[in-house]
């Protein structure tokens, strides 16, 4: 808004101008009415006219003072209409002390005695001197008076900083009614410019000067010259007020009207006060605009404007474009509060009773961007720039404000965003655009991503450093928002659109996206909660430090630090990661994947990465995940909500990935009165990695640079190139006489090696079952399944059974009989029992 206040005082200072001097030049024949008897001028002709070589002298003195002379070539008597005529007439009125003289000159001047009027037959001209000075013919003149300093003192010794020429025709002064008038048009001109108008009226006894229409002044303010016009004005002495009806000023840098404007001056002629109805607008050469019905403006002595007040419902406009460019600014208050420097530069606005501000700006190849601030409050700071133009610095807003913004690119889906705050102020760029913004108390910002991704961070304090629309790397929010901060009870949501694509999202704009059909529900929202968070626009994350906590469905999350992406919504967890995964349906989520446990699986680690798009939670640096009794640990855990699957890696012999379970299959232990039952046994499982499928319930585990898969319970050791593990379903987990696991059963493959109490077996198969505690080893046809014992030496057959709960060892074959042995090196051995037929119990 490139407004000067210059343009302001403008307005009533050419008035002044205007409206003084030609009320001087109607003073100056008004004192006719005092001073020239004119009903008397017959009679005083015959006794006090001198005959000189020029014409006839009328001088009238008062109290020693020469009041005025009167001086004629000829005076006609005309005795049948009772009128007298005055032939090249020029009239000579001395200020009360004989400081000044002003003369009127006209050719011929007729009086009507009976109607009391005297009219000039012909052009009248009136030279109006400069009232400190008092020529040599002025008697008792005296020395030139000091004149108040300063630039504009006041409008009227402007105008008489030399003499003044009026002239005009037509002219008739009432006696009666003490009113000089004219129809004809009345011309004017001093130092600073000239002016005219069509009819002009004084009365004398009202002290009121009206100049009927077509109202027009020139003014020349160093190299600019400014032009006022109106339809109507009017002058009245006593009241020092000067009103004028469909005012104009225009100037160089603009034009200024009122409808209707009274402008009241103090007696030195500097103006007070300027009132100004029926619509007030100033108007740049650029197109910037400020209107209102009603507004009022306060002068100190130097005509300097020191307040103001607009109302009615104020509006303002602006423009601004340049090569690659285009900017506008629309603004509405019901009510605006001006405050000015002491130089008359506009200050300070006080806008109330609900402020709205709007701007668009656009570009070659850069987004369309458009902003709109609503407020009940604000208050907007101005500066002057080096070229004199006024713009906005600064504004307010209090009460509860909002900031809406949309950025777009051609052919592309709008990227909305909000911003509010019980109190905001934003700060202006050079182009008059919005590049700061603070909030202060209950702040929040909301942005869209073409995507159709909704996010709303809010806190106590909110502070954005918002982008032009230069091109660069970034989407279109990125160009609205080029970095933020928020501080204090910071919350952050995050959601996708309804159908979680962003295709789907990016082929509507957001204005025209429907709300979710019951079958189209919203993806559960990701929720984030920290004491600092900022964000960078040019690469779309959010930092989140200071005890940042997330929640992601069913996901509980905290860290050192968060990192959460704007575009895909995807969040990076670093330092001192612990992770939460409710039960499945907990908070309307799936829940992570179930670990042979029931409750809740917890997760810990250096560092962790969620994918929103796929619902996959990456954990790094000594991860371990568990649930109730089970774990896992390892240098990397994946966790897909999804699919409900997981997945481990290891790193080499000193990070494989670690696996712990619960089985019922343990020894049996006496109880206190000596029966014998299962009790609990711990299983790990050491591997290069390891995927684990919830809907399955099965983990499988395989080699890797770490070497073979490793299983060891209390009972027995086994290695393998794979391990499958199969848990029980969640509450299945009861075994024998009331004892707790999770394994249902484990089978290994590929160069499977067993040890148990001193014996060892290889085949190509172990299968341990956590019901019976047995592990069942078989091999090949052509490498069947061998074991050596300390006591009994090597066995072999098609299966070889270890029992875990007896100590016992089983050998069975095909097509011949078996033997079933026990053999317990460090206990003492049980006899051997007989077994039906080797075809009776097949391979297990």
């Amino acid at each position: 808004m490139r407004l000067t206040i210059e343009r302001l005082r403008t307005l009533v200072l050419a008035s002044g101008v205007l409206l003084i001097v030609a009320l001087i030049g109607f003073l100056a024949l008004g004192r006719w009415k005092n001073r020239l008897i004119l009903k008397e001028l017959p009679h005083r002709l015959g006794a006090d006219i001198q005959r000189q070589a020029n014409g006839f002298v009328y001088t009238q003195s008062h109290g020693g003072h020469t009041l005025f002379k009167i001086k004629a070539d000829k005076v006609v008597q005309l005795k049948k209409d009772g009128r007298a005529q005055l032939h090249d007439v020029e009239i000579e009125l001395y200020g009360q002390d004989g400081s000044t003289v002003d003369r009127i000159k006209g050719g011929e001047f007729q009086y009507d005695q009976k109607a009391g009027l005297a009219t000039a037959a012909g052009p009248v001209e009136i030279t109006i001197m400069r009232p400190t000075e008092a020529p040599a013919v002025a008697p008792g003149a005296k020395p030139p008076l000091a004149q108040k300093p300063g630039p504009l003192a006041n409008a009227a010794s402007e105008a008489a900083a030399g003499q003044m020429q009026v002239k005009t025709s037509g002219l008739t002064f009432n006696q009666n009614s003490g009113v000089a008038s004219t129809e004809q048009r009345v011309e004017f001109a001093v130092v600073q410019g000239n002016g005219s108008s069509t009819g002009a009226s004084f009365d004398s006894n009202k002290g009121q000067l009206v100049l009927a229409r077509d109202v027009e002044l020139q003014v020349h303010r160093g190299q600019e010259t400014i032009v006022l016009r109106a339809a109507h004005g009017e002058f009245q002495r006593s009241e020092l007020t000067c009103d004028l009806t469909g005012a104009a000023a225009n100037y160089r840098n603009g034009r200024a009207t009122a409808g209707r404007a009274q402008v009241l001056f103090r007696e030195d002629g500097s103006a007070v006060r300027l009132d100004a109805h029926q619509g007030f607008t100033l108007t740049s050469a650029t197109g910037a605009k400020i209107a209102a019905p009603d507004g009022a403006l306060d002068f100190n002595e130097k005509n300097q404007p020191t307040q103001g007040k607009l109302q009615g419902g104020v509006s303002m406009e602006s423009a601004d474009a340049e090569p690659g460019a285009e900017r506008s600014v629309r603004g509405s208050a019901p009510a605006a509060w001006l405050t000015f420097t002491p130089d008359g530069q506009l200050k300070h606005a006080h806008l109330e009773r609900g402020v709205t501000l709007h701007s668009e700006q656009s570009g070659a190849g850069a987004p369309r961007v458009v902003r709109d601030w609503q407020s009940p409050v604000a208050d907007v700071d101005f500066r002057t720039t080096a070229k004199g133009q006024l713009q906005m610095a600064q504004v307010k807003g209090t009460g509860g404000v909002v900031i809406t913004g949309e950025s777009q690119r051609a052919g592309a889906a709008a990227a909305p965003s909000r911003m509010a705050a019980d109190e905001v102020t934003g700060e202006f760029g050079p182009h008059q655009e919005l590049t700061r913004i603070s909030g202060v108390g209950r702040a929040s910002l909301e942005q869209t991503t073409a995507a159709g991704v909704r996010q709303i961070t809010s806190g106590d304090r909110l502070v954005a450093e918002l982008g032009g629309t230069a091109g660069g790397r970034g989407s279109d929010v990125a160009q609205q928002i080029q970095s933020a901060t928020v501080d204090g009870n910071v919350v952050l949501t995050q959601q996708k659109p309804p159908g979680g694509g962003q295709v789907a999202a990016a082929r509507q704009p957001a204005v025209a996206r429907q709300p979710a059909r019951p079958s189209e529900a919203p993806e559960a929202q990701m929720r984030a909660t920290a004491g600092h968070a900022a964000y960078d626009g040019g690469s779309e994350w959010l930092r989140l430090t200071q005890g940042p906590r997330v929640e992601d469905g069913a996901l509980q999350l905290s860290a050192d630090k968060l990192d959460v992406s704007q575009a895909s919504g995807d969040a990076f967890a670093h330092g001192n990661v612990k992770a939460t995964w409710l039960e499945p349906g907990k908070k309307g989520a799936p829940g992570g994947p179930a670990f042979g446990g029931e409750g809740p699986a917890h997760v810990i680690a250096s560092e962790a990465q969620i994918h929103r798009e796929t619902g996959e939670a990456t954990f790094k640096g000594q991860a371990r995940l568990w649930q109730q009794a089970n774990s896992i640990a390892a240098p990397v855990i994946v966790l897909n909500q999804a699919s409900q699957t997981l997945a481990a890696h290891g790193a080499g012999k000193a990070q494989p990935v670690n696996l712990v379970l619960l089985s019922n299959g343990g020894l049996q232990a006496p109880d206190a009165r000596g029966r014998k039952q299962a009790a609990p046994s711990v299983v790990q499982v050491w591997a290069g990695e390891l995927k684990y499928s919830g809907a399955e319930r099965k983990a499988t585990l395989h080699a890797g640079t770490s070497g073979p898969v490793r299983a060891q319970s209390a009972e027995a050791t086994t290695s393998s190139d794979e391990v499958e593990i199969v848990l029980l379903a969640p509450g299945n987990h009861a075994g024998p006489n009331g004892t707790a696991g999770q394994l249902d059963h484990l089978t290994a493959r590929g160069h499977v090696v067993v040890s148990s109490n001193g014996r060892r077996g290889t085949g190509e198969q172990l299968v341990y079952s956590g019901e019976t505690g047995q592990y069942v080893l078989t091999g090949t046809s052509g490498e069947p399944p061998r074991m050596t014992d300390p006591v009994r030496g090597e066995v072999s057959g098609e299966a070889l059974i270890f029992n875990s709960r007896d100590d016992s060892v089983s050998i069975e074959g095909q097509g011949h009989k078996t033997l079933t042995q026990t053999v317990a090196p460090a206990r003492a051995v049980a006899p051997a029992r007989a077994v039906a037929p080797a075809k009776a119990a097949g391979p297990r």
